[in-house]
């Protein structure tokens, strides 16, 4: 019997590309909101966060694993995931969270670990903290968290925006002081797959493998992306270096689902 998979938010970039990831090997469905185009397809349904009832979804369903990759209303994702963690307590199912770095935005000393305490200053970065403690009131084998850094990839909207601010002669924002690990959609992708095949749970940091400053990665990024001249438009948050960065320590994935920030960039060059 193959799993049954249903992506929350299948069609936003993240969620999408995780559909498609998986589409071949489980039975996988996917939620959608505004874009229609999605009705066609039968494993998709529609679901308005706000005005939708996520039990009827799940009820259709039954799915072995549910990710979630949901944006929208941040009031109204806590209220999903509170009813996610409801019917995870009462059916044999696990949940996969999609989270971020960001909730580790208030400490900018050093990069963070998997076990490192979460502490943000930003909105979104708490709504993320708020979902994890959740997460981590239910039984250890039932949920996994997934903290993601900034996301890059040819579909990606920070390229598509990188593109449009290169072709329109617009400044693009750096922020010389900033260190970040990054990832790619495809190693992303991959890295889910593997810990959905290998039924794994807990915290997981998927990002690359070590560590970039943000302005050196944009500026590397546009030279894969064309012969650009492109106004830079520097951000100084801090007079010191700060990090905002997920590394693994704990739970490492085997070598060949690892990535570094310069493979990312090389990418661009290859299916460009």
């Amino acid at each position: 019997m193959k799993k049954k998979i249903l992506i929350l938010g299948a069609s936003g970039f993240i969620g999408n590309s995780l559909y498609k990831e998986l589409c071949n090997y489980f039975d996988t469905y996917g939620t959608y909101y505004s874009n229609k185009s999605f009705a066609e397809n039968k494993q998709f349904l529609s679901y308005d966060i706000e005005e939708d009832d996520i039990f009827q979804i799940l009820e259709k369903v039954r799915p072995d694993f549910i990710i979630s990759a949901l944006r929208g209303d941040f009031t109204a994702q806590v209220q999903a995931h509170t009813h996610l963690m409801e019917y995870l307590s009462k059916h044999n199912c696990k949940l996969y969270f999609i989270s971020s770095a960001n909730v580790f935005d208030a400490y900018s000393k050093f990069p963070s670990y998997e076990t490192d305490k979460t502490l943000s200053e930003s909105i979104y970065g708490r709504l993320k903290i708020r979902i994890e403690n959740m997460m981590m009131r239910m039984p250890k084998s039932k949920t996994a968290i997934l903290r993601v850094p900034m996301v890059f990839g040819n579909t990606s909207p920070r390229v598509k925006e990188l593109k449009t601010l290169l072709d329109s002669n617009e400044p693009i924002e750096v922020f010389p002081n900033l260190i970040i690990n990054v990832t790619n959609d495809d190693k992303l992708m991959q890295q889910v797959h593997y810990l959905i095949n290998q039924d794994k749970y807990g915290i997981y940091h998927l990002g690359s493998t070590d560590l970039v400053h943000h302005e050196d990665f944009i500026k590397e990024l546009i030279k894969r992306l064309g012969n650009f001249h492109p106004l830079l438009k520097k951000v100084y948050t801090t007079n010191e270096d700060r990090y905002l960065a997920a590394l693994p320590k704990k739970n490492k994935l085997p070598k060949n689902l690892r990535i570094t920030f310069q493979e990312i960039i090389d990418h661009h060059l290859m299916v460009d």
